[in-house]
């Protein structure tokens, strides 16, 4: 068993010649001496070698894109890199527009606010004929009942009296569209002048400022029990989050688009014909 052992070792490290000669002359050009086991580590070598370089071409070259599996990886950044740069652009636009706003208000190209003092005093004159009107009733009611029940007259509690709601015009125009609930129409659309400010009918917070796909924007304002939605502005004079005062201006129209105003209450559509006096 020794002896076929040592014989192993023996035929394994065995050295044999490699010549090259040429064939005209047959004089030997070059020799080696290889045995088995050199031949064997020479082979293994060339193999991890060739596997080391072919790693380092897929990890670091563009030959990993063809591997299975690997494109779909670089298809999902791709997307994700693509709404990145999107939300980016939008915001971009946003803040754009924002500061040309405040550029042109500082040059004296924009008027800062069109509210004037006869929609103010229209409004405060209605709502104190409503008042008014209002009390007088309750005064009377309640002289007939004490009349009536002058003998056996108990405590009970009056009902609270609605109060009024003053709004302001959203902008200054004509109403060129009107309230159709039926025809998907909540609100009214208004053809305003050039370069005309939209104004909050009632205190209230901006929720939203939105960049539409006709190059216009939307915006949202929440009051105490209502929220006006406006529609096809030019330039937002307000961000998210800002507090705004009736009759403040808003924003700028749009010269190309029909302003659209829509409010709403408790989750129900309100005619503003009905509370704003256009």
């Amino acid at each position: 068993m020794p002896e076929k052992r040592d014989s192993f070792w023996k035929r394994l490290l065995y050295k044999y010649r490699l010549s090259i000669l040429n064939e005209d002359t047959f004089n030997e050009i070059w020799h080696t001496r290889l045995s088995r086991m050199s031949v064997f580590v020479l082979l293994t070598f060339s193999f991890f070698l060739t596997l080391g370089i072919y790693s380092l071409l897929i990890f670091y070259t563009p030959i990993r894109n063809i591997l299975p599996g690997y494109s779909e990886s670089i298809r999902q950044r791709l997307v994700e890199e693509t709404v990145r740069v999107d939300s980016l652009s939008t915001t971009l636009s946003v803040q754009t527009q924002y500061l040309s706003v405040i550029r042109d208000i500082m040059a004296g190209e924009v008027k800062s606010d069109t509210v004037q003092s006869l929609d103010s005093l229209q409004i405060v004159q209605r709502e104190q004929l409503l008042q008014k009107a209002k009390s007088e009733a309750t005064e009377e009611f309640m002289a007939q009942y004490e009349a009536k029940e002058k003998d056996n007259l108990q405590l009970f509690d009056v009902q609270q009296v609605t109060p009024v709601v003053a709004f302001f015009r959203p902008a200054h125009g004509v109403i060129e569209e009107h309230y159709l609930p039926e025809n998907k129409q909540f609100g009214v659309a208004i053809k305003t002048p050039a370069n005309e400010n939209a104004t909050a009918v009632l205190p209230g917070t901006v929720l939203l400022v939105e960049y539409q796909i006709n190059n216009t924007y939307m915006m949202v304002i929440q009051h105490s029990d209502y929220l006006s939605v406006y529609r096809n502005l030019d330039k937002p004079l307000k961000r998210v989050g800002d507090v705004v005062k009736e009759g403040e201006s808003i924003a700028i129209t749009s010269n190309a688009e029909l302003m659209y105003f829509e409010l709403w209450r408790r989750g129900e559509t309100v005619n503003p014909e009905e509370v704003i006096v256009f």
